[in-house]
Order: C-alpha cells, then structure tokens, then sequence
C-alpha cells in the first residue's frame, strides 16, 4: 500500500450519532457524501482542523469488497485532522467528528487516490467506502480536564506534593474502553504525588483532593503513556480518563493530629506517661470503613500510655485527655501499622481515625483523693481503724454510671475499720471523719478492686464515693472482743459464776459480760450484733466446747497473748 494510503486510511473518525437512512447510488460525486449513523447524546468533542485523532475504520469498494482495515492490523489509526496528511476525502469527512461517533463516508476518485489509484490496491478511479468510528480526539494545547463528581462537606486538608496517597480508581479510554481499575485488584493504589512515580497527568490531578472526593480526570496523551502507549492495553496516543476515589492520604512528615470534640468544663487533672486509661473508642479508616470498636465488645480499652503497649500515635494522641472528654486521633500510618497494615481490616499504609470517650485513668501510685464536702462545726472526736461506724453511700464509676447506694437498703452500711471488711481506699476515706461529715472519695483501683474488678464493677475502675458518717462507736484494739476500762475483778471466775455451782454456762456468761457493759466497767467490741460478740467469747473460753466454762478454762487476753492461741477477755 503506498505511503499516501496510509495516511488516508490512519484519520479516520470515532464520534456517534441515530442511524440515518442508507445510502442509494448517487452517481458522480462533486464531494464526499458523509452519513452520520451514530452520533454519541453527549458529544464530548469535535474533531477539528489540527486536532490529534484516533479511529478505527473499514475500507471497502462499491461492491463490498475490502481493500483496508485497522481492526485486521490490531491497531488503531492516529493522525492530524485537515492538514494534507490524509487523502481530501477523509480529510473532509473526518471533520466535526464526535468521540464515539460513526460515519460512512463516500470517497470520489478525485478525493481518494484519482485517476492513478494504488498499485495492487486500489484500481484507477475508484470511489471508496469508508465506515470510521473515532475513538480519541486531543490537541497539543490540551490541559487536564477535572470534573470533581463528589467532595465530603468537611475537608480539613488537600493533597499537595509529596503526599502519600491511597486511591481506588476505574480506567478507560476516551471511548469508553476499560484498560485497568484498582477495584478489580481489591485494593487500591499506592503512592506518592509529585515524586515522578505517576504520570504527569495524575501527579497533576490528584493535587487539591479531600479524602472521600471523587474525580473524573481527562489526560490528554502527552501527559500520560505518549506515542508509545503503554503494552496492550493503551494505544499510542491515547487520551485516559481516570474516575478516581481519594481513600486516604498522609506526608512522611506528618504528626498526629488532634480534633478535641468535647471537653468537660472541670477537668482538674490531664493523663500523662505512665497513667492507666480506661476509654470507649471507634477506630475508622478515612473513607469511613469501621475496623475496629470497643463498643462492640461491651467494654472498654484498657492500657497504660507512653509505654509502648498501643501504636505510637495513640500513646501521643491519649497524652493530656480529660476524664469524660471526647476526643477525634488521627494517625498516620507510620505512627500506627505502617506499610503492611494489620490483618485484614487494616491496609497497608493506611491513615486511622479514633474517636475516643475517655472513662477514667489512674497512675499506680495514686492515694485516695479526699474532697470534704461538709464538716460539722465542733468536730472534736474522729474515726480510727477499729472503730465501728455507721454510714451511707453512693458509688458510681467516674463517667456517672451508678454502681451501689446505701440508699437503696433500709439502714446504713456498718462495719468495723480496718478489718479487711471494706475495700483499701474505702477504709482511708472514713478514717478521721466527725459524725455527720460529709466526703467524696475518689478511688484507684489499686485501693478498689483491682485488675479483676467485682460483680458491677468493671476491671481497673476508678470509683467515686460520696460518704455521709451517720454515727461511730470506739473500737477495741485487734484481737480482743472485749476490753476492761480499768483492772479486771480478781477474783473473776467467782464473779461470773452467778450461782456458785462451779461452772458457767452460755447465758450466766452473757448476763455477767452485760452487766459489766451497763454499768460501765468494760465495753464490747462495736458490732451490729452484740449477742454474736458475747457468743464468739463464750465459745473462744469454752476450750472443750461442752456447753459450759472451767476455772481451768478461763484465761485474761493478756495471758492469751502468751500463748496466742484465742482471742478472747
């Protein structure tokens, strides 16, 4: 085929338009008849002089017989519109073409190849059936074409040179044509922006973009593959139109970031290194995508920070909370997973949102925190350990959650101090409070309930008291149940032997020990029950446990102490 054939044949056209009626003889032609049988509703662009083309075609003679054709040689046809390198008939008729649109054309010899023809082709005066769709229209004044089809309406920041990006994106040709698309990959793309690693077309057009935005790009070919193309699937010269998905995006350098949603008005202690947290968190990718959420498991992360037990970026991001604040952590990836992600939640290289509910934190060495609330004017005596009181409560956790009240029984809570009875830091708060004080109590959990927590109390919880001192009664020292005032009788086996028959039974023992009590020789150690007291001290002398106590079985505590064997008078 000679060289002007080539040409001729390589501008063919690609726009589109409703088939028109065929065509009959039209005997000798003046011009080139042209029938537009497909033309595209929307006409992305017309094909005019200069403009750089790409078109498929078939050529034919009259009588249906085939002389070319792009779509035998498995290539497209590129060339420029209405600058001679074309026969004048296709020249002509490829004028104002659409992307997509298809033509028949009638060539007439006198603007095909004339009175001389092509050798072995194209026989002398031969009028020529053309039937061209145009694929790709561009120019070399062409610019990128961004139409942005979707922005979130908060959009904190752009992508700007240098920035790690993560984008799904679909691919096609100006026709339509796919060639790639990272949803078929199931994953998505990723690089940097302005590095060279892209074309000069998506370098350019990712620029300005919030995650979550969705472009359409239009590059023409010398901002994409060029005239070589790019293996099979982008033929030279081909103009990419990219519908892209911005997932996320991050710089090497960047820090967290951190949005404070809601902060309480009283905040009287920020958490520093070395603090324990208990927080509520939902952990989302920038898209939005759920991973992971404390919710969902019905409890609450729990972690020392600035230790290196959680991702950089949160040990950064929890430093300074407030009990009961909220708070929005933004972690690049190389202060979270990094490039390889985790499991099959977390992509590699992927840009992680918290937003966190801050329930309480604690240092291990904290004390209990005493705040009094009210105290009685003329408060003279106060509460020790062995004193027995009597009190009311309310505990909840420090987000307000109600744990237990007194107030939901018929009498107060009593019990004797500093026998193990109460919870450590509990024990701390009522000692050296008046009757009638008034305290809260703000307890760790290591002077709560530890690690393990207890029924209605979850692990490592701070608790809040509010203690209200109803009424005390003085202790005995550890290990008596009773104690003389003075020097006891000396001849105390006699004198509790009520009816001098050489024993004592349970209830002379309890009438002697009452008596003593009323008339304010000695005193019981303080409990709800003072019958258990006596009870536990009959059985305690009784050594044998016959129902009834020897002079050889009644021994003083300070002889006991001896022998520490009983706790006992």
């Amino acid at each position: 085929m000679a060289p002007g054939s080539t040409i001729l044949l390589l501008l063919l056209l690609f726009l589109s338009v409703p088939a028109a009626p065929a065509l009959g003889d039209p005997g000798p032609l003046e011009d080139v008849v042209i029938d537009r049988y497909y033309i595209p509703k929307i006409c992305l662009r017309e094909g005019q002089l200069g403009a750089f083309i790409r078109y498929h075609y078939n050529g034919t003679f009259k009588d249906g017989k085939k002389f070319d054709s792009s779509y035998d040689r498995g290539a497209t046809v590129a060339g420029v519109v209405g600058v001679g390198r074309l026969i004048t008939g296709m020249d002509r008729g490829l004028q104002g073409m659409c992307v997509n649109e298809r033509r028949h054309l009638i060539v007439p010899p006198h603007l095909g190849y004339g009175s001389i023809g092509v050798a072995g082709l194209i026989p002398p005066d031969a009028t020529l059936y053309f039937d061209v769709v145009m694929l790709d229209i561009w120019n070399k004044n062409d610019k990128l074409q961004i139409t942005t089809l979707s922005k979130p309406e908060h959009c904190n920041r752009t992508v700007e040179n240098s920035d790690f990006v993560r984008y799904h994106y679909n691919g096609t040709l100006l026709d339509g044509t796919p060639f790639d698309s990272s949803y078929s990959k199931d994953s998505t793309y990723d690089t940097y922006v302005g590095t060279g690693w892209l074309i000069k077309g998506m370098d350019q057009g990712l620029l300005g973009m919030c995650a979550g935005e969705k472009r359409s790009i239009i590059i023409p070919p010398f901002l994409a593959y060029g005239e070589k193309g790019y293996g099979t699937v982008i033929p030279p010269q081909a103009s990419l139109v990219f519908s892209v998905l911005l997932v996320d995006f991050h710089n090497p350098k960047d820090g967290v970031f951190l949005e404070h949603l809601e902060v309480p008005e009283s905040c009287k202690r920020r958490a520093v290194t070395g603090d324990f947290v208990r927080y509520h968190y939902n952990g989302t990718l920038m898209d939005g995508t759920l991973f992971d959420s404390s919710y969902s498991r019905n409890h609450t992360y729990n972690t020392y920070i600035g230790k290196g037990y959680i991702i950089p970026g949160m040990d950064q991001g929890l430093q300074g909370v407030c009990v009961g604040e909220r708070r929005r952590v933004v972690v690049p990836p190389h202060l979270a997973y990094g490039e390889n992600g985790a499991g099959n939640k977390i992509p590699g290289s992927a840009v992680l949102i918290f937003d966190v509910h801050v329930i309480d934190f604690h240092n291990p060495a904290d004390p209990v925190e005493i705040e009094t609330v009210y105290r009685p004017e003329g408060c003279n005596v106060t509460t020790r350990d062995r004193d027995f009181v009597r009190y009311h409560y309310n505990c909840s956790l420090l987000d307000g959650t109600k744990l237990f009240s007194s107030h939901d029984y018929e009498k107060p809570q009593a019990v004797t101090l500093g026998t193990n009875k109460v919870i450590e830091g509990l024990n701390s708060g009522l000692l050296n409070m008046c009757a009638g004080e008034r305290r809260v109590l703000i307890i760790p959990p290591h002077l709560g309930h530890g690690e393990s927590g207890a029924r209605g109390v979850p692990g490592s919880a701070v608790l809040r008291f509010e203690v209200e001192l109803i009424s005390m009664e003085e202790g005995v020292p550890e290990g008596y149940l009773f104690i003389w005032h003075g020097d006891p009788p000396a001849n105390l086996y006699e004198q509790m032997d009520l009816n001098k028959d050489g024993e004592i039974p349970a209830d002379e023992f309890s009438t002697f020990i009452k008596t003593q009590v009323a008339e304010g020789k000695g005193r019981l150690m303080p409990s709800s029950d003072p019958e258990k007291v006596i009870a536990d001290m009959f059985r305690n002398q009784d050594r044998n446990q016959d129902g009834k106590i020897t002079s050889e079985e009644l021994k003083l505590k300070s002889d006991e102490d001896q022998e520490k064997i009983h706790e006992e008078l």
